[in-house]
């Protein structure tokens, strides 16, 4: 299966299980955008049912400012999720190759933000490992912890990822509390986070790493540059 066609099906599921999800959800909580399942446009979910409202954009960007697992501007026009387990070989073959030249042309000018999503779908060491991110990135490392567990990761098969190899990890990219940053490991909060990125991912049907999405359209797998810069562009396109 070709990826234009691959991407096509994934979106497809997203905005379905998108707008599924934001119709279970009408009424939960005062101030939610409300749905309806009536010929949503692409991107956007209607508002009330029944109401004549205008639709509002559906979107998972979170725009969190100064979210340590984000990269680029919190006004960037584009905004990139990337859902991804440490101890995926693909995810890795991305970080080394593909993202360095994604930031170079599109974040560094301003253009585009990446939102990293844990997926952690090799078990509990995968877990363990995306505790451990985030504890670096209460230490304000979270992107140069992310680096250097990519860069050792193997071309084939999975990285253990223990947590001695962690703690290995913290010290090479300069963890300034060691201490905070073995108690954070077994942290009850941090370990909540990366369970609530699991489950917005597995609710979207993403049960395969890496998976990117810009626009509620689906980039599955570590693509080269051209692939993303394809729907970068397109989605640059449509807010200019």
């Amino acid at each position: 299966m070709n990826t234009k066609k691959t991407r096509n099906i994934l979106l497809s599921l997203v905005l379905g299980v998108a707008l599924v999800l934001t119709i279970v959800f009408v009424g939960a909580t005062a101030g939610e955008n409300r749905a309806k399942p009536a010929e949503p446009s692409a991107g956007a979910v209607a508002s009330s049912a029944g109401s004549e409202a205008p639709a509002e954009e559906f979107t998972l960007a979170r725009r969190i400012p100064s979210d340590p697992l984000a990269l680029g501007s919190v006004d960037a026009p584009v905004v990139m999720m990337e859902y991804s387990d440490y101890r995926c070989p693909f995810c890795g073959v991305y970080a080394r190759k593909t993202q360095p030249e994604i930031v170079k042309k599109y974040v560094d000018s301003g253009q585009l933000r990446i939102e990293w999503r844990d997926l952690p779908v090799f078990g509990e060491s995968s877990e363990k490992a995306a505790v451990a991110a985030r504890a670096a990135g209460e230490q304000g490392l979270f992107w140069e912890f992310n680096e250097a567990v990519y860069a050792a990761a193997p071309e084939k098969g999975k990285a253990e990822l223990a947590e001695p190899e962690l703690l290995k990890f913290a010290e090479q990219v300069g963890i300034p509390d060691m201490a905070k940053f073995a108690a954070d490991l077994n942290s009850p909060e941090l370990r909540a986070r990366v369970k609530a990125d699991l489950a917005e991912g597995t609710s979207l049907g993403l049960n395969s790493t890496p998976t990117f999405v810009i626009n509620n359209q689906a980039i599955p797998g570590a693509q080269p540059l051209d692939v993303f810069s394809q729907v970068i562009d397109e989605a640059l396109a449509q807010v200019k």
